[in-house]
């Protein structure tokens, strides 16, 4: 609603002395009251006056003043109505103007934002636990470079640490026993888990493991350092296909690796800082003093045998894209069960005086589940629930579907996976973040309720509606819109209207969740509107049927748009 929120600031800057830049406009609780509001408490308070004697006086003032645009008091609010023809002609224009644009802005130009997310381990399938990072990752590299920034998305693969001492004896002792050719990535699985196994009941294995891993940060090259390499390229040749399936690509894809000849410079740094202390042999830093909380969990940099752990890749890694990107926002898309080591991290930064530590952000997220709050059987893999058999099911639940409902629908095998997969990431992406995820097949598979296919299907509708139109060469389409038609849409248009700046509010929180329930509330609109009688659309000649194609236009171009930002595919038919 910038369009209009522009103008009705500078008039409200005008009649109060204060700054447009300090006022701020909201949406009315009750949208008969209006399509903007201003509360009145921050002029109210320099005046020490009444809110709703400011509202009333600040009503009056404005009035006639605002070309198309009312303004009444209720209470500590002034608010405004914007006549709809006028509302109509502005919104529908811009939105058809801008196209795939609308929405953008550039208040992002110049500013980099670094979004971690998804960060597999290598020698394993992706498994389910991967899939929230990975979506809600995507959807934030979506919103923040619609919004003008350049974004860096990178894929920190967990290729480093003392497991992979495990790994290269298991390698060792029980290569032939697997089938490390047709399926060499559940052959490491199977590996690892031996490993790990063998790790906690064979002295000799632990001590062997210990010694590979050793090798492997000492630099050196020979058997330990080709069989880890091997291993890493296996297992992203298993992780791209997993991304390709849901369009999802990094800019930077570094593993912990990447930062090993960075790990002793930052030692050195945080050492440097004189922050850092001995406690039984191992490097910490101690965080009591900054956040009581953290008293008794110091920071654990280097173990008494000179190894590294995972908060010393973290630091070097964080030094690096400071370094390397001097961020705007450094986001870490990782779940709720990881905010101690956020917390510890951001301490030691705090600690060390860097100025740009409130740059790093933990963007956390609960747990995925199944139906009743259970954790998710696996269907074919034992115990490992591996996410490419989930995306598997849900296409081939959505094929099922669509043979139902539309068995002749052209490319029902394309749409099926678009469908299948766009119902499980909507599925994530509809509630807050930091809430459990419920996946029950049919449930989100449905047509009808808060679900992507309810959304896919509307947008086919509207798609479906616009192909008539052309193919009856409805006589409206050429005709100039009679905007004052769209009277009964005016919350549609306010939606529609609004659209950028739930894009910027969704990007700034980390929370796609704005954008999922804004597109819902408008399909569920929209969909009311053109099945009205009142608002007959196809074969409605003239004026009336131009406004009202164009409605469908707009509507159905922001929810494609909004869809793609999410990550969900728009079919044009279903």
């Amino acid at each position: 609603m910038q369009i209009f929120s522009e103008p009705i600031l500078a008039a409200l800057a005008g009649a109060t002395g204060v700054s447009a830049s300090a006022l701020k406009l909201e949406r009315p609780r009750d949208p008969k009251l209006g399509d903007l509001a201003f509360p009145c408490f921050l002029v109210a308070k320099e005046r020490k006056a009444a809110p709703p004697a400011v509202a009333a006086e600040l009503a009056a003032t404005l009035s006639g003043k605002l070309p198309g645009i009312t303004a009444t008091a209720a209470g500590p609010y002034v608010n405004f109505r914007i006549e709809r023809a006028l509302l109509a002609r502005e919104i529908c224009g811009q939105v058809e103007r801008d196209g795939a644009a609308y929405g953008s802005s550039s208040e992002g130009a110049g500013k980099t934002i670094v979004i971690d997310f998804s960060s597999p381990n290598i020698a394993k399938p992706m498994h389910i636990g991967h899939i929230r990072s990975t979506i809600l990752g995507a959807a934030l590299v979506r919103l923040c470079r619609k919004l003008g920034y350049k974004v860096v998305g990178i894929n920190h693969i967990g290729d480093w640490g003392a497991q992979f001492g495990g790994l290269v004896v298991a390698l060792r002792r029980w290569k032939s026993e697997v089938d490390l050719e047709r399926d060499p990535v559940m052959g490491l699985l199977d590996l690892y888990q031996r490993s790990k196994a063998a790790l906690k009941d064979d002295e000799a294995f632990r001590a062997e493991a210990v010694a590979a891993y050793q090798e492997l940060e000492s630099g050196r090259e020979g058997e330990v350092r080709e069989l880890w390499r091997w291993v890493t390229e296996v297992s992203m040749r298993g992780f791209n296909a997993t991304y390709a399936r849901l369009a999802i690509s990094h800019e930077l894809v570094r593993g912990e690796s990447w930062y090993e000849p960075l790990l002793m410079p930052a030692l050195e740094r945080v050492k440097a800082a004189g922050i850092t202390e001995i406690s039984q042999g191992a490097l910490v830093v101690t965080l009591g003093e900054i956040d009581k909380s953290l008293k008794e969990t110091p920071c654990l940099l280097q173990q008494t045998n000179g190894t590294t752990l995972y908060a010393t890749r973290d630091l070097a890694a964080l030094f690096s894209r400071w370094e390397e990107f001097q961020f705007e926002r450094c986001l870490y898309v990782v779940g709720g069960e990881q905010k101690l080591h956020f917390r510890q991290l951001k301490g030691v930064l705090k600690r060390m005086g860097c100025d740009w530590e409130a740059r790093v952000e933990h963007i956390d997220f609960g747990l995925l589940l199944g139906p009743g709050k259970k954790k998710i059987a696996s269907r074919k893999r034992g115990e490992v629930l591996v996410l490419d058999d989930l995306l598997d099911e849900v296409s081939e639940a959505a094929l099922a579907v669509i043979d139902a409902k539309n068995p002749e629908l052209a490319n029902k095998h394309k749409v099926a996976d678009e469908v299948g997969l766009g119902a499980l990431v909507f599925n994530d992406l509809k509630r807050e973040r930091v809430k459990d995820v419920i996946f029950d097949t049919a449930e989100i598979l449905s047509f009808e309720g808060d679900t992507g296919p309810y959304l896919q299907y509307t947008h086919a509708r509207l798609a479906s509606i616009l192909r008539k139109a052309a193919a009856n060469k409805d006589a409206a389409l050429g005709a100039q819109p009679d905007w004052s038609v769209l009277e009964t849409a005016g919350e549609i248009l306010v939606a529609l209207g609004r659209y950028g700046d739930v894009v910027r509010s969704a990007a700034a929180k980390a929370e796609p969740s704005e954008l999922s329930q804004y597109l819902l509330a408008l399909a569920r609109d929209v969909s009311t509107w053109v099945s009205s009688s009142d608002n007959r659309v196809l074969g409605s000649a003239g004026p009336d049927g131009a406004a009202r194609l164009a409605l469908v236009r707009c509507s159905k171009s922001v929810l494609g748009n909004g869809l793609q930002l999410l990550g969900v595919a728009a079919p044009e038919e279903m």
